[in-house]
């Protein structure tokens, strides 16, 4: 398995590749791999002939005060992951390679971006557009794989291939045993912090059951998960909504497919975590 750190290495190793004939997946990451990313590099590696993860803390999707500087990094950690599920690339830039340093150009998904995560986070979404676009535009992938977890995420990505004739495989949320969302981010947590951290997924799962159960007023549902959440004192709320999950607006029956989503801080850390009710 190769790390290159520059475009036109992975354009010069790629065009190799399809030369040959053979199909590429591509696996978009900020790095600091859990099981989560290492699910979609071991679908990817399935469903393709080679596989590329970029591995690269995208400063365009972070705003004036979030955790750009101390996002984790662990380039070592990652490799081994990588080589684990069989991947054959990492790309692994610079910032500076990815962006010119009088960059202008930006992919900015209206509509969708402005709900859920995109309220307190107004400028990370059209980062994320505008990093997913130039990956596909460096590594032109046969497919490209994301997990739902971010969900919203997911949902703009989606969005974003339908309009620009892009391809991507959306993969299920992998958790911990004891039901918490694999994130990066969870490395932030207190040994306290990470015991709380538990009340996200236990409210996903009261919702999933009572949408289960036939309740279809997703105030009723999103209220009681609100309720169970406000029972963890280290729980702060920032939203738990449920949106369409095709256009991410607000509805008021869960009629499928719906999305309900939540951001919560645990202390000093945002954690966001959904389910999807398809019906």
């Amino acid at each position: 398995m190769k790390i290159v750190k520059t475009v036109d290495e992975v354009r010069v190793i790629v065009k190799e590749w399809k030369k040959e004939g053979l199909t590429v997946g591509l696996v978009p990451t900020m790095g600091f791999l859990h099981e989560g990313h290492k699910s979609l590099i071991t679908r990817a590696v399935s469903e393709n002939d080679r596989v590329v993860v970029s591995d690269f803390v995208n400063p365009t999707q972070f705003g004036v005060g979030e955790d750009l500087e101390s996002y984790p990094r662990d380039l070592e950690r990652d490799t081994m992951l990588c080589e684990e599920a069989g991947a054959n690339l990492i790309f692994n830039p610079e910032p500076e390679n990815m962006y010119f340093d009088d960059f202008s150009t930006y992919v900015n998904i209206e509509s969708l971006s402005e709900e859920l995560c995109g309220k307190s986070r107004p400028i990370h979404f059209r980062g994320v557009g505008t990093v997913v676009s130039k990956l596909f535009n460096i590594v032109n992938p046969d497919r490209a794989y994301f997990g739902q977890k971010d969900a919203q995420q997911l949902a703009i990505i989606k969005r974003m291939v339908r309009d620009l004739n892009f391809d991507i495989v959306g993969c299920p949320i992998i958790r911990e045993e004891d039901g918490l969302a694999k994130s990066s981010r969870n490395t932030y947590l207190s040994k306290d912090e990470r015991k709380a951290a538990l009340i996200l997924s236990k409210a996903v799962k009261l919702g999933e059951d009572m949408a289960k159960a036939g309740e279809k007023d997703t105030d009723k549902i999103v209220s009681e998960m609100i309720k169970l959440i406000e029972t963890e004192p280290m729980a702060k709320i920032d939203y738990v909504q449920a949106v369409d999950a095709v256009s991410v607006k607000p509805v008021k029956e869960m009629t499928a497919p719906v999305l309900v989503a939540m951001a919560v801080y645990i202390g000093k850390t945002r954690l966001i975590d959904n389910f999807i009710y398809e019906g």
